[in-house]
């Protein structure tokens, strides 16, 4: 029995695998479209692309046009390829924009490109792109039910570029290029206002401050120790003694006090 079942779950794909060739290799766009869509519901996608790629320039201004582009998108979605996917839900949606697909394919295509944003440690113009595509996405359909996701997606983004510009911030304090690293930190606040990286920026501002001053010659010390004095104060604005930093920066305000102190 064992023998048999194997014999007949083998020849059952060679039915299957042998019928598939023989279909791809037709002419008639029927049975192409009839078997990429069973396919396509199975789950078996790269068979399937490979049978949407053959039949969708030639089902364009047919009834079966809408679908067959439709699935040939979530097709490249559902193989995880989303490059051609965010392009070709956008093709849907501006060739067919009433269909009752327009709205789920918009956001499949946003986050397509949300999906090839990289880690915040590379290039982020992906993550411009993807920001860009789920606002229009938003914009366009405020009542969407996926309307909750494509904020929270917006708001993971913007968290990513708020890391990279911190983390170029923070290179240049690291690297001790104190002059460039505060001017960058000041524009940061100024692009980044309410960012969760907010306490990091001010703490590491006065450090920047703060080393410049004690390395700096005599005639530019005292000016920039008040700077620094005033980068804390800054910093005292917001975070409290609760602050990640609260005790480095007051081992450096007391420091700058003393040094101060010294100089009048």
């Amino acid at each position: 029995m064992k023998k048999l079942l194997i014999f007949v779950l083998l020849g059952s794909v060679f039915f299957s695998c042998s019928e598939y060739q023989k279909v791809l290799k037709n002419e008639d766009i029927a049975p192409k479209y009839k078997m990429a869509e069973s396919l396509y519901k199975e789950g078996k996608y790269k068979k399937a692309l490979r049978l949407f790629e053959q039949i969708v320039p030639q089902y364009r201004g047919k009834p079966q046009a809408e679908r067959v582009m439709y699935y040939y998108a979530d097709t490249y979605y559902q193989l995880r390829d989303y490059y051609l996917a965010g392009y070709q839900y956008e093709r849907f949606v501006k060739s067919y924009p009433q269909s009752a697909k327009a709205e789920e394919a918009a956001f499949k295509s946003a986050k397509s490109y949300y999906e090839n944003s990289p880690r915040f440690s590379l290039d982020q113009a992906d993550t411009d792109k993807a920001i860009e595509k789920l606002q229009g996405f938003i914009n366009k359909y405020p009542e969407s039910d996926n309307l909750a996701i494509a904020n929270e997606l917006v708001l993971e983004l913007r968290t990513k570029k708020e890391q990279k510009a911190f983390e170029v911030a923070k290179g240049y304090h690291h690297r001790e290029d104190y002059k460039v690293a505060i001017k960058t930190f000041d524009n940061y606040l100024i692009d980044y206002p309410g960012s969760k990286f907010k306490e990091d920026v001010l703490y590491y501002r006065l450090e920047s401050e703060y080393l410049l001053a004690i390395g700096s010659y005599e005639s530019l010390v005292k000016d920039r120790l008040t700077t620094a004095q005033e980068f804390y104060k800054n910093y005292r604005k917001y975070y409290n003694e609760e602050g990640a930093y609260y005790d480095r920066a007051q081992d450096i305000k007391e420091d700058l006090e003393k040094r101060l102190e010294q100089l009048n």
